[in-house]
């Protein structure tokens, strides 16, 4: 099962609401289990963080694990991280993607922000998750 366009709504209203309380500028972005996009969202962010947003969520996703998470296994995996990195448009190991639980503990989905801080990001993205659990 994957996450439902109810679902995702709630999950970036979650995330947008954090992202407002703390004042920062994001872009955020939720996708399916296919790290498909299903919604999105922009608040005044730069240029070009909401491809980030959506390649967070998408690494988040595929992987199954937080994006952060990725990114230690990939700085473990030396050469072999870059055919990781760049399949599937690319992806990023950097803070700001996390995947989405059903109350049973199933994945089905993700949520990433970016342009805050990697720690901001994640922040956020936490907030959006916690919602569906």
């Amino acid at each position: 099962m994957s996450i439902t366009y109810n679902q995702a709504a709630k999950a970036l209203q979650a995330a947008t609401e954090k992202a407002k309380s703390i004042n920062i500028p994001v872009s955020i972005a939720v996708v399916d289990t296919g790290g498909h996009l299903i919604s999105m969202a922009r608040l005044d962010s730069v240029y070009g963080v909401i491809d980030f947003a959506v390649k967070k969520a998408k690494t988040a996703v595929m992987f199954g694990v937080d994006s952060d998470v990725m990114g230690t296994i990939i700085a473990g995996a030396d050469i072999h991280g870059y055919g990781m990195l760049n399949s599937n448009d690319g992806l990023l190991t950097i803070a700001g993607g996390v995947v989405i639980k059903d109350a049973e503990g199933k994945i089905i989905g993700a949520i990433a922000s970016s342009g805050g801080t990697p720690e901001q990001d994640k922040e956020i993205a936490e907030a959006g998750a916690a919602v569906m659990s």
